[in-house]
C-alpha cells in the first residue's frame, strides 16, 4: 500500500513515514501542497494523510482542489484546530475521516486501514482466500486456524495478493505498492519474499508466470 502524507512539521512528518514504513507501507512525505499536488498528478496512492494548517496552500485548499479535480483518493486530515466548526469545514471540503492533533499513533493507523478498506468496497476486516486467513488490524495471519510467524514485508506482500485474488499483480505492482518512490530495492527482494511465503502457505498457495507475475486464486 502506497500512502502520501502532507505535513509541513519536519518531526512529525519523519515520524509518521517511519510509523507507517515500520508496517509496511510504501510512504511517500511531502512538506508543501504543492509537491504533493504533483505526485498525485504522476502516482497513485491508496490514501493521504493531510495537515490543515500549512503555509501557501492549506490542507483545505488542497483537499477542495483535488474534489473538483475529480479526485476521490481517501484523505485524512489532522490538525491541532479541534472544535466542531473545523471538523465541519475539513469535511465539507472532501476529507473522508478527521483526526486531531495529538492523537494516538494506532488509532491513526486504524483509521487509515478502514478508508481503505471501504475504498475497496470491504466491509469486513478479515481477508480469507482459502485456508489463509488475515487480520490487518492485529497483523496476524492464520493458516487452518494456526497463527503464522510472518514478518511485516512478508505480511504485507501477501495482503496485497490476498486483497486482488484472482488477479495478477506484477513485480513492478508490488514495488509500488510496498516501497516509496527513492526506495532501493535489491533486484531477488520480492523473489525472496515469495519463497518464504510458499514455505509457509504451500507452494502452489501463490502461482506465478514469469514475466507476468503472482497470483492467489480466488476462494469459491
Amino acid at each position: 500500500m502506497r500512502l502520501l502524507i502532507v505535513e509541513d512539521d519536519r518531526i512529525l512528518g519523519s515520524s509518521l513515514k517511519r510509523a507507517f514504513e515500520k508496517h509496511a507501507y510504501g510512504v511517500d512525505w511531502f512538506r508543501d501542497g504543492a509537491s504533493a499536488l504533483e505526485a498525485l498528478r504522476d502516482s497513485q496512492f491508496a490514501a493521504m494523510i493531510l495537515d490543515v494548517n500549512m503555509p501557501e496552500q492549506s490542507g483545505l485548499d488542497i483537499a477542495r482542489r483535488l474534489r473538483q479535480q475529480g479526485n476521490d483518493i481517501p484523505i485524512l486530515m489532522l490538525t491541532a484546530l479541534d472544535g466542531v466548526r473545523d471538523r465541519v469545514a475539513g469535511l465539507d471540503e472532501g476529507a473522508d475521516d478527521y483526526l486531531t492533533k495529538p492523537f494516538d499513533l494506532d488509532e491513526l493507523l486504524a483509521r487509515i486501514r478502514a478508508l481503505i478498506r471501504r475504498r475497496q468496497g470491504r466491509g469486513e476486516t478479515i481477508i480469507r482466500c482459502g485456508e489463509v486467513e488475515l487480520d490487518p488490524s492485529a497483523m496476524v495471519a492464520r493458516r487452518n486456524g494456526q497463527q503464522l510467524h510472518m514478518p511485516a514485508k512478508e505480511f504485507h506482500l501477501l495482503r496485497l495478493l490476498m486483497e486482488r485474488s484472482g488477479r495478477y499483480v506484477t513485480k513492478a505492482d508490488i514495488e509500488y505498492a510496498l516501497y516509496d518512490l527513492n526506495a532501493l530495492v535489491e533486484s531477488n527482494t520480492i523473489e525472496v519474499t515469495i519463497y518464504n511465503l510458499r514455505k509457509k502457505l504451500g507452494s502452489e498457495f501463490i502461482r506465478s508466470i514469469r514475466g507476468v507475475g503472482y497470483m492467489i486464486e480466488r476462494a469459491l
